[in-house]
């Protein structure tokens, strides 16, 4: 009996019969994201304008993403323009929330944002909230932005608008990819203060997290000034790096 025994579970082993001990499931993907990021530009341009007076700055965010396609999330960085303006404010606090979905091969991004300069001093107030609705299409994004409140200080400027278009192409050369952008603020009630910017930024991902970015930028104003009567406005080229984890 022992040796049938035997010569039985030699066949199965040897036919693959033989099942290996279970193991234990693996642990399902979680159903959201929490992600980190920290970097520095060498002139924090915000729609064509620098916010840091022609100077560096340092920047970092926390962002919160759920598989249904809500998140939220909260970025920073220094400034200069606010105290140029005659306040106290030294950083800009950005809070923001919304929901992306795919239809079909277009991809919406429908939300809030809202800018914050703690203890800016300044009135009117430039603490700033905007809804934004995007639209992406291949590398295309095409995205629009209307100010609930005030526009960064400016008076009666409820209702102003940001359209910008751009695009992330990948060069296929080196992981480098290339996006130009164009866009049009509108400063309702002070024609003086809209304006047109443009930028084409080349940007390399190193892995782990890691990438930098040059950029070229450029608006068609001089009207926005900073300490010592400076062009915030005026062309330039941005070096940027940001570890993400």
């Amino acid at each position: 009996m022992k040796a049938k025994l035997a010569v039985l579970l030699s066949t199965l082993a040897a036919s693959g019969a033989v099942v290996a001990q279970a193991q234990p499931a693996a642990a399902p993907a979680p159903d959201y994201t929490l992600s980190f990021n920290v970097g520095a530009v060498t002139d924090y341009r915000y729609r064509g304008i620098s916010q840091t007076r022609l100077s560096p700055a340092i920047q970092g965010g926390v962002d919160f993403a759920h598989s249904s396609g809500f998140y939220i999330g909260t970025w920073a960085s220094s400034i200069r323009w606010i105290k140029d303006a005659g306040g106290d404010a030294n950083v800009e606090v950005d809070v923001y929330g919304g929901y992306k979905y795919a239809l079909g091969a277009f991809a919406f991004d429908l939300g809030a944002l809202r800018y914050l300069y703690p203890s800016s001093g300044l009135t009117p107030n430039p603490d700033t909230t905007e809804i934004y609705l995007a639209g992406t299409w291949g590398p295309a994004t095409l995205k629009y932005s209307h100010a609930v409140t005030n526009l960064f200080g400016f008076a009666d400027s409820q209702n102003s608008n940001y359209v910008d278009l751009s695009a992330t192409i990948d060069t296929g050369f080196w992981g480098l990819t290339v996006t130009p952008h164009i866009g049009y603020q509108h400063v309702h009630n002070n024609s003086a203060a809209s304006y047109t910017d443009w930028a084409i930024t080349l940007g390399k991902d190193f892995g782990n997290g890691l990438t930098a970015t040059a950029a070229y930028v450029d608006t068609d104003t001089n009207s926005y000034r900073g300490a010592e009567n400076k062009n915030l406005g005026k062309a330039t080229f941005v070096l940027g790096i940001k570890y993400a984890f």
